[in-house]
């Protein structure tokens, strides 16, 4: 990776999911479920974390075929009953958005997760008040990592797209919309990307947390 720039964003783009949120057990959980109605072997921890990334429409025929959007309506069931009751902020993301956005970065979201489900998400934390749009899976024509929803997350915020604007998320999903977009990738997870993890779709830098990330641009 090379030396993040040194001048600070005039606005961030947010993946939600293990960026913001730890929800990898929820969305196990709402798959398992959901499994279970088709006959279908379970997933792991591990293995949800491994192939969860993509949208419902780019990922569900994959896995459920000619009936994949009734596995959607299946799964948003089992999903809805669980995620507003199990919402588990990951440690100093309410501060740093607080901190971000009283720095006059401008703030987004943009996410694979149903737009209705992460609007409601975001609300129920009392975050919404930090970010211009919010914006999910169906939400845009496309869906992450297509730019169409970064474009609409930046709306009317007359900030261009560019080296001005930075994506941040936990996945290598999040780094090639970065790179679609011409915004500065940026990742952001506990363990430090491996040698060749990222090869095609570098990051420009690895922080920890969204917290120090927060700090950093803070003292820029």
């Amino acid at each position: 990776m090379s030396p993040l720039l040194d001048q600070r964003p005039k606005a961030i783009i947010f993946d939600w999911d293990n960026t913001l949120i730890d929800s990898w057990q929820v969305i196990q959980e709402a798959f398992n479920a959901t499994f279970d109605d088709y006959d279908l072997p379970h997933w792991t921890l591990e293995e949800t974390e491994q192939r969860v990334a993509k949208s419902m429409r780019d990922s569900f025929p994959a896995l459920f075929g000619d009936d994949w959007q009734q596995a959607g309506k299946v799964f948003h069931t089992h999903f809805k009953k669980i995620h507003l009751d199990r919402l588990i902020p990951l440690r100093g993301a309410e501060q740093a958005l607080a901190d971000l956005s009283g720095l006059g970065i401008y703030l987004g979201v943009v996410s694979n997760k149903t737009g209705a489900f992460l609007r409601a998400e975001a609300e129920k934390l009392g975050w919404d008040k930090h970010f211009g749009h919010i914006i999910g899976a169906g939400d845009a024509d496309n869906d992450k990592p297509a730019p169409d929803p970064v474009h609409m997350a930046l709306r009317d915020s007359g900030i261009d797209l560019g080296g001005d604007v930075w994506f941040v998320g936990d996945a290598k999903i999040d780094l090639e919309c970065a790179l679609n977009t011409g915004c500065v990738p940026i990742l952001v997870r506990e363990k430090a990307p491996q040698a060749d993890e990222f090869a095609s779709v570098q990051p420009k830098q690895h922080f920890r947390s969204v917290q120090s990330l927060s700090i950093h641009v803070q003292n820029m």
